[in-house]
Parts: C-alpha cells; sequence; structure tokens
C-alpha cells in the first residue's frame, strides 16, 4: 500500500471509490463534482490517497478554509484493514500542522463511520443538518492522541 498526497489526476479514481461505498451514500452522485474535488484538494485544503497496484482504494481531504472534514472512504473490498486510519493520520497531523483551530464532520448516524470517529477521539457535539451527527476535535485532544499512540 501507497499512502501519498492526491493530485488533481486522481480525481477519476477519488470518484470511483466515493461512489462504491455502502454507508454514507450520496443521494445524488452528481452532488459531488469533479470541480468540487479539484477545488479541495488544491485550494481549500488537502487530500490524500492509498494506492494498491496502481489503483486507489481509499482517499481523505480536508478543508482547511472550512475547518472541516470533506471526505474519508474507503473501498468496502479494503475496509478493515487499517487503510482508513492511516488516511485519518496523515489528513489530521498535516490540519493541525497548519491550525490550532478545531475541525469538525458529519456523518450519518449508527454507522461504521459514526464509530469509527467515536474510537479515534472525535467529540459528538450535537446533528448537523437533517440526519447526520456532528462531531469536533479539537487541537489539545489530538496532540494528546498522537502522544499516547
Amino acid at each position: 500500500m501507497i499512502f501519498r498526497e492526491a493530485v488533481i489526476d486522481d480525481i477519476c479514481q477519488i470518484q470511483k471509490v466515493r461512489h462504491s461505498v455502502k454507508e454514507n451514500v450520496l443521494s445524488n452522485p452528481g452532488l459531488v463534482t469533479d470541480a468540487d474535488c479539484a477545488d479541495y484538494i488544491s485550494n481549500r485544503g488537502r487530500g490524500w490517497v492509498c494506492e494498491s497496484q496502481n489503483k486507489i482504494v481509499g482517499f481523505a481531504i480536508v478543508d482547511l478554509t472550512g475547518n472541516r472534514i470533506w471526505a474519508l472512504f474507503v473501498m468496502p473490498d479494503f475496509e478493515k484493514q487499517g487503510i482508513g486510519k492511516k488516511l485519518h493520520n496523515i489528513m489530521m497531523n498535516w490540519y493541525f500542522s497548519r491550525t490550532f483551530l478545531t475541525v469538525w464532520l458529519g456523518t450519518a448516524p449508527d454507522t461504521r463511520a459514526a464509530s469509527f470517529y467515536r474510537k479515534a477521539g472525535w467529540k459528538e457535539t450535537g446533528l448537523y443538518g437533517k440526519s447526520e451527527i456532528r462531531f469536533e476535535m479539537h487541537y489539545i485532544d489530538w496532540m494528546k492522541r498522537c502522544t499516547l499512540q
């Protein structure tokens, strides 16, 4: 497995990963455009991918301007191999190397994603939109977790 920063040429494969998931499925695949991905990995923040045999099998994108995790997804056939955790940690370390501001995300309740974020130390802070849970991670909490790992 190779973990590296995402580039514009990765967007097609990033979209394939995003559309392959079984939970947190987009109600309308057109809601997340290639232009959106390009903006988030080039202007608003950064992204990282995991490759296996020259194929992207997972990705993570953080929005530094909006202080939020925009995406973290792994193809179903590659789940439970530590890919999500490694992408998460790379992304979080990069984010907090650039700001001390709290980062947040929204995800559907009663999903593996919600359990993943709880286990990673994220704090549930209420609702986001109509049907998602809002989680937050503070700089100091992330730094404490990093020293324990």
